[in-house]
C-alpha cells in the first residue's frame, strides 16, 4: 500500500466519521449517517479525481474505499452518547481528515504530473470539499467560510509542504506525517484559540460600509 493510498483510505475514514457525527448531532437515522459520512468521506476524492482526470474515481474504481465509509458509521453508531459528549469529536475528526487529504490530494496531484502550485491548490479543495458539502447538507454555516474560525489555512500549509517536500525528493511516509501531525495541530490549535483570518476588507469600518451600501441597493 502506497502512503498516498493509506493518507487517501484514512482520510476517508476521519471524514466519514465526522459526517455521521454531524448527522447525528442532526439527529438524521441511520440512513441518513451512512449518506452524509459516504458524501463527506468520498466527495473531496472524487473531485480531485475529476480535475485530474484519472478516468473514473478511486472512490468508484476501488470497493476498498467503501470499507473506511461504513466503518465509520458503524462507530459512531456504537459510541456510548456519555464517549460522544467527553470531548468534540466532530472537530477532531475533522482536523484528521482535512490533514490526511492535503498530503494526499496534492501527492495525487504530483504524480500525475500537475505544476506544483496546481496540485498545492488541488490539495486544498481535496481537503476542504468533504466539510463544506458536510455543513452545507446538515444546513450548518460552513467553516470555510466562517470568518471566527481558521479552515483552509492548515489544509494550505500542509499542502505547500507536501509540494516542497516532493520537489525536493524528501517525501516519504515520515515526512508525509510529520506534515499530517503538524496541520492536524495547527487546525486544532487554532479552533481552540479563536485564532482568525483577515478579513476581506481592510477594516471593520470597511466592512460596515459594504453592509450598509449592499442594504440600500
Amino acid at each position: 500500500m502506497t502512503l498516498s493510498l493509506a493518507a487517501d483510505l484514512l482520510g476517508v475514514y476521519f471524514f466519514a466519521v465526522s459526517g455521521s457525527l454531524m448527522a447525528a448531532r442532526r439527529e438524521f437515522d441511520i440512513i441518513g449517517s451512512l449518506f452524509l459520512a459516504s458524501l463527506v468521506g468520498l466527495g473531496g476524492g472524487v473531485v480531485r479525481d475529476l480535475i485530474i482526470n484519472v478516468g473514473v474515481p478511486n472512490s468508484f474504481a476501488n470497493p476498498v474505499y467503501l470499507a473506511p465509509v461504513a466503518l465509520a458509521a458503524l462507530s459512531v453508531y456504537a459510541a456510548s452518547t456519555q464517549f460522544l459528549r467527553q470531548t468534540n469529536w466532530l472537530l477532531v475528526a475533522d482536523a484528521a481528515g482535512l490533514a490526511l487529504f492535503c498530503i494526499s490530494g496534492t501527492s495525487r496531484a504530483l504524480q500525475h504530473g500537475l505544476h506544483p502550485i496546481s496540485a498545492v491548490l488541488l490539495g486544498v479543495t481535496t481537503a476542504v470539499g468533504g466539510g463544506v458539502l458536510r455543513d452545507v447538507v446538515a444546513n450548518e454555516t460552513p467553516s470555510l467560510f466562517n470568518r471566527h474560525d481558521i479552515y483552509a489555512i492548515p489544509a494550505l500549509v500542509g499542502a505547500a509542504l507536501t509540494a516542497a517536500l516532493w520537489g525536493l525528493g524528501a517525501y516519504n511516509l515520515v515526512t508525509g506525517f510529520v506534515v499530517a501531525a503538524s496541520v492536524f495541530v495547527f487546525r486544532i490549535a487554532a479552533h481552540r484559540g479563536g485564532w482568525q483570518a483577515p478579513l476581506s476588507v481592510h477594516a471593520r469600518s470597511a466592512a460596515a460600509a459594504v453592509r450598509v451600501s449592499s442594504r440600500r441597493a
